[in-house]
């Protein structure tokens, strides 16, 4: 399976040197780094090559890099029930860099593209209907941002007792756990559930 791919990374890279800027196969994987200005070619060549024929748009991604000047990986997985191919595109893009959508290519890219955004904060120009998704209306920030803050955020949820929505200030308290980085059978100060009446058995005898 890697000489077919390496072969199909090599095809990639003849016919489209415009938007390939690196290739290689990884764990059985086909990766290749697309630039930014050139992603919807590349995606539309791979879908209507008949070498390639990635028809199938599996899942788009993204990866937030905190310390790099080009922040964000947009991550795309396609899939070829044709050849039987997967391949992964990587588009490296800075904190307010905008990514060309795929929308008109692969329609299932909308919702992906939406969650990318509301999720990362990462624009799609030419998107139908780029909108928050998963988060709430008037939601401020991006939860998969390495320097999201966990705490000082508004829950919102439906009190079924005041039969209305509340709003509650977000505090996620980790004080409850308790590590025991030992034996799980040894030097743990606590008692597990169901050892309870074990205990109180031997403290008789």
């Amino acid at each position: 399976m890697s000489d077919s791919l390496k072969e199909l990374g090599g095809y990639i890279e003849a016919k489209r040197p415009d938007c390939v800027l690196a290739w290689d196969v990884t764990r059985g994987e086909l990766n290749v780094d697309v630039a930014p200005a050139n992603i919807e070619g590349l995606v539309e060549f791979l879908k209507s090559d008949q070498t390639c024929k990635f028809s199938t748009l599996v899942d788009i991604t993204a990866v937030d890099y905190t310390g790099r000047a080009k922040r964000f990986d947009v991550v795309y997985h396609f899939l070829s029930m044709y050849q039987n191919h997967r391949i992964r595109l990587r588009v490296s893009v800075r904190e307010e860099q905008m990514v060309s959508s795929i929308c008109e290519i692969h329609p299932s890219a909308n919702w992906f593209e939406r969650e990318v955004f509301d999720m990362f904060g990462i624009l799609f120009t030419g998107h139908p209907d780029l909108r928050r998704i998963l988060t709430d209306y008037g939601f401020r920030g991006y939860p998969l941002r390495k320097d999201f803050p966990t705490t000082g955020y508004t829950e919102v949820r439906y009190d079924e007792v005041e039969k209305r929505v509340i709003y509650e200030p977000v505090s996620l308290v980790q004080e409850y756990r308790q590590f025991d980085f030992m034996s799980p059978w040894e030097g743990a100060e606590y008692i597990l559930p169901g050892e309870e009446k074990d205990g109180a058995e031997k403290g008789t005898k």
